[in-house]
């Protein structure tokens, strides 16, 4: 097991390095000047000098590329040009509301997904079949954003139910440790926070959740009905063992190999994505402040932020191959 995962982790550096040389350039492709986005409509040459001449944008850009490498071989990712704050440390700060809306829409859908579409091969052509695949195409096409404006039209404004933006109560003197509120809560003992703030968690996790349910159930369903007709489920049959056993060691096993690798890259998907989930309901995580960075061209925050996500995407992907490689051993070998 060590030796896969450092094989594994061998593949995950020139990965990194590649992403760099590309976010790198593709940044600077971006239309706009960072400087001119900096003082507004009314910038002098002078002023636009002076920043590009602050911030290194004035060498040539491979020049500027080595100094990029050699801050992040130092473990600095610069600041902000817009706002001066260290990149590391605003990462730090926005991190925890996106793992928070990511963890509990990924978990929404696991929870809810992997049943459904079990249930829904076991009952083939069925009528929770036929409501599972109808509703996960729904699902798939729905945008997210327009799904986000109509939970919270419907929920937090007509029906008053559920908190329309923010990730809690504003009048709660809630302590956080962690930066996960809902966590921060149930560790503190201020068990009103953590209601409050998982309350306010319902609407962005479904609205998040949308996409990764729908195919998850569909994923589950298509391999749960592969498994179901190979030909060691037959012959378990004919042995006669129960029926809790063949799905539990048989078909549930065999069938959850092609399930966790897409648990896997949904994990990521939600982690990079969930820019307009913030945006709609004013999260303040990492996705809402790389859509500011990139309106205002704020090179060091979109290349800190995209390769911070990057690196949390190699090892999401990483957890996948070893659980991958628990269900089936024969993966090691690969």
């Amino acid at each position: 097991m060590i030796a896969f995962i450092a094989r594994r982790l061998a593949l995950v550096v020139p990965v990194l390095f590649g992403l760099s040389v590309l976010l790198f350039f593709w940044v600077r492709l971006l239309p706009g000047d960072p400087a001119r986005a900096l003082l507004g409509e009314r910038a002098t040459q002078e002023g636009i000098d002076r920043v590009n001449r602050i911030y290194g944008f004035d060498k040539p850009v491979p020049e500027q590329y080595l100094l990029f490498l050699g801050r992040i071989a130092r473990g600095d990712f610069g600041a902000s040009i817009r706002t001066g704050q260290d990149v590391t440390a605003g990462f730090l700060e926005r991190f925890p509301a996106t793992v928070e809306l990511a963890i509990a829409g990924l978990g929404l859908a696991i929870v809810l997904g992997v049943p459904l579409g079990y249930l829904a091969a076991r009952r083939r052509d069925g009528l929770l079949d036929h409501l599972s695949v109808g509703a996960s195409l729904m699902g798939v096409v729905v945008p997210v954003f327009f799904l986000a404006y109509l939970l919270k039209w419907v929920f937090a404004i007509r029906l008053g139910w559920l908190p329309s933006a923010g990730r809690q109560d504003v009048r709660l003197d809630a302590t956080h440790p962690t930066g996960l509120f809902v966590l921060d809560g149930v560790l503190t003992g201020e068990w009103d926070a953590a209601w409050d703030a998982a309350l306010h968690l319902v609407l962005p996790a479904l609205a998040l959740g949308a996409i990764p349910l729908a195919i998850i159930v569909r994923i589950t369903r298509a391999s749960v009905l592969e498994v179901l007709d190979e030909d060691f489920v037959r012959t378990a049959r004919a042995k006669g063992l129960a029926r809790n056993v063949i799905r539990r060691r048989h078909v549930l096993r065999n069938a959850m190999l092609p399930v966790s690798t897409t648990i896997g890259l949904q994990a990521g998907a939600l982690l990079a994505g969930a820019v307009l989930t913030e945006t709609v309901f004013a999260l303040n995580g990492v996705g809402e402040f790389l859509f500011t960075a990139i309106n205002h061209l704020d090179y060091p925050v979109l290349q800190g932020f995209i390769l911070f996500i990057a690196v949390i995407y190699a090892v999401v992907n990483l957890l996948v191959d070893v659980s991958y490689s628990i269900i089936d051993p024969r993966a090691r070998l690969s």
